[in-house]
C-alpha cells in the first residue's frame, strides 16, 4: 500500500507505513550495493590489473586516459538516462523498465570488456559499460526524491551511505577472487548488478506513469533545450552543492582509481603481502567505518534538521588525511588512512545525498536534476586520471597526489558554506 503526495504539480507515489517505507529502504540499499560492487570493483582491481597486462611500462597513463575517457561518457548518459526516465510512461512505472534494461546492457557490455586485450578494446568497452551503468544510476538515484518523505531523506541517505560502502569492499572482495580471469571477474560483478536490480523492481513497485500527461512536443532549438536540461545548475544552492560534490569526489578518486599502483610503487608493504590483498583490506577497514558513521549521521541529521554541517566537517576531515600517507609511507599509516577517509566519506554519503535532495529546483524534474548533479560524480572521474597522471609523472609523484587531493576535498568543505536554503 501506497500514499500519494503532490510535488511540482505531478503526483508522487510513496510507502505508508513503517513497512512499506522500511522495505523500499532495504531495497535501494541492495540495489546500490551492487552498483557500487561494480563500480570499484572494476575501477580498484579489474580495470589496472587488466591496462597492466596490456601496457606494464605506460600503465599509470594508460589508466589515465581509458579512466578519463570512458568518464565522459559517464557524465554524459547520466542526466540523458534520467531525463528519459522522467518522460517514460508505462504501466510498470518510469524507473522499473530502465532499470532491468540497463542492468542487461551493463552485463553484455562487461562481457565484451573482459575479452578486451588491446588499449583501444578496453577503452571502448569501459566507455560502453559506463554509458549503460550510468543510465541504470540516474534511475535508481532518482527513488529517493520520487518515494521518500522529506523528513526521513536523511535515514535514506544513510542507508545509501551504507549500501555503497559495502558494496563498494564486497566488490574488491569479488574482484580479487579473479585476479587471474579477470573476463570471469567482470561477468561475475555484472551478475551480482543484475540480481540486485531484479531484486529491487520485484520486492518494491513503482507506481504505473501511464496515465501521466505526457509532456507536450518541444519545438525549441537544441540550444535552448540545453539549457533547460541544465536550469538546474542556475540555482544558487543546487549550484553549491554540485561544486561541493565535484570537489570530493575528485579528490577521492584521485587517490582511489590509482590504490592498486600507489601500493606496488609507493607505500612500504609487509613482507609477503601483495599489493591486491592490501588493497582488499584497507577497503574492508574503510568500509566497517563507513557503515558506523553513515548509521549514525544519517539519522542524526534527521533529528538535528542540520544537514551542512555533517557535509562540511566529512569534506575536511577527508582532506586533511591526505597528509598521514605523505609523512609516513606505510601501510600501517594507510591503514589509518582508511579510518579516517571510511569515516569522512561515510558520513559524507549518509547526508549529502539528503542535502541534495532538498535543494532540487522542480520534484518533476527529479531524475533529470538528479542526473545533472550526478555530472558531479561523473564529471571529476573524467578528468581525475588525467590529472593523476600528470601529477605522479611529472609534479612530484604519490606524495603529491596526495596533497593535491587533500586541498581539493578542503575546498569541496568550503563550498558548503553558501548554501542557504537548508540548515
Amino acid at each position: 500500500m501506497a500514499g500519494t503526495e503532490v510535488a511540482g504539480g505531478q503526483v508522487r507515489q510513496q510507502p505508508s507505513g513503517r513497512g512499506g517505507l522500511r522495505r523500499l529502504l532495504v531495497s535501494v540499499g541492495v540495489a546500490n550495493a551492487g552498483l557500487y560492487a561494480l563500480y570499484v570493483g572494476v575501477l580498484q582491481v579489474l580495470l589496472p590489473l587488466q591496462v597492466e597486462a596490456v601496457d606494464q611500462l605506460h600503465k599509470v597513463a594508460v589508466l589515465g586516459l581509458v579512466s578519463g575517457v570512458s568518464a565522459i561518457f559517464a557524465a554524459a548518459f547520466n542526466p540523458i538516462g534520467g531525463a528519459l526516465s522522467d518522460r517514460t510512461r508505462t504501466r510498470f512505472g518510469r524507473r522499473a523498465p530502465w532499470l532491468l534494461g540497463a542492468a542487461a546492457a551493463v552485463l553484455l557490455a562487461l562481457a565484451v570488456l573482459g575479452r578486451a586485450s588491446t588499449v583501444l578494446t578496453i577503452l571502448v568497452g569501459w566507455s560502453l559499460v559506463q554509458a549503460v551503468a550510468n543510465t541504470y544510476q540516474a534511475a535508481l538515484t532518482a527513488v529517493v526524491p520520487d518515494r521518500v518523505p522529506q523528513q526521513r531523506r536523511g535515514v535514506a541517505s544513510g542507508v545509501v551511505g551504507v549500501a555503497t560502502s559495502v558494496g563498494a569492499v564486497a566488490g574488491v572482495g569479488l574482484a580479487s577472487r579473479f585476479t587471474g580471469h579477470l573476463a570471469w571477474g567482470y561477468l561475475a560483478l555484472g551478475a551480482v548488478l543484475a540480481l540486485t536490480a531484479i531484486i529491487f523492481v520485484t520486492v518494491t513497485t513503482d507506481p504505473s506513469s501511464a496515465a501521466s500527461p505526457r509532456p507536450p512536443r518541444d519545438s525549441r532549438t537544441v540550444r535552448a533545450r540545453l539549457a533547460d536540461f541544465t536550469s538546474a545548475l542556475r540555482y544558487h544552492d543546487f549550484a553549491w552543492v554540485f561544486c561541493g560534490r565535484a570537489a570530493m569526489i575528485l579528490g577521492y578518486f584521485l587517490i582511489a582509481g590509482f590504490e592498486l599502483y600507489i601500493l606496488t610503487d609507493y607505500i612500504r608493504l609487509p613482507g609477503g603481502m601483495k599489493p591486491a590483498t592490501g588493497v582488499t583490506i584497507l577497503a574492508a577497514i574503510s568500509t566497517g567505518c563507513s557503515v558506523i558513521a553513515a548509521a549514525v549521521a544519517g539519522p542524526l541529521s534527521d533529528r538535528l534538521g542540520r544537514r551542512k554541517v555533517f557535509v562540511f566537517l566529512s569534506s575536511a576531515i577527508s582532506g586533511a588525511a591526505m597528509a598521514l600517507p605523505i609523512l609516513y609511507p606505510t601501510f600501517g599509516v594507510m591503514m589509518i588512512f582508511a579510518v579516517l577517509s571510511g569515516l569522512a566519506f561515510g558520513s559524507y554519503l549518509a547526508v549529502d545525498t539528503a542535502l541534495v535532495t532538498l535543494v532540487l529546483p522542480r520534484m518533476q524534474d527529479a531524475a533529470r536534476d538528479m542526473g545533472v548533479l550526478n555530472i558531479a560524480n561523473a564529471g571529476p572521474q573524467v578528468v581525475a586520471p588525467f590529472i593523476a597522471a600528470a601529477v605522479i609523472g611529472h609534479l612530484g609523484g604519490y606524495p603529491a597526489l596526495f596533497a593535491c587531493a587533500g586541498i581539493i576535498a578542503i575546498a569541496g568543505a568550503v563550498a558548503i558554506i553558501p548554501i542557504r536554503s537548508v540548515r
